[in-house]
């Protein structure tokens, strides 16, 4: 079973500095589809970051989950 250890990491997004929290899991994807895009992980994040509705942790959940049943 993959690990679900909780991972925080700072980013910068729109020219501020920001922690977020998540599970190896969805960090593994997120850099997947960023690799797969030819973005850095923080230009995907910025991008989830632009168009969400609800807090940045869930969204860039709800992002990789839509990405990965996507496949």
């Amino acid at each position: 079973m993959p690990s679900q250890k909780i991972r925080k990491h700072s980013i910068t997004i729109a020219g501020h500095r920001t922690s977020v929290t998540l599970e190896d899991v969805f960090w593994r994807a997120l850099r997947e589809i960023a690799q797969t895009r030819g973005l850095s992980l923080a230009a995907l994040i910025e991008e989830i970051d632009e168009n969400r509705q609800t807090g940045l942790s869930s969204a860039l959940r709800v992002f990789a989950m839509q990405e990965t049943l996507k496949k």
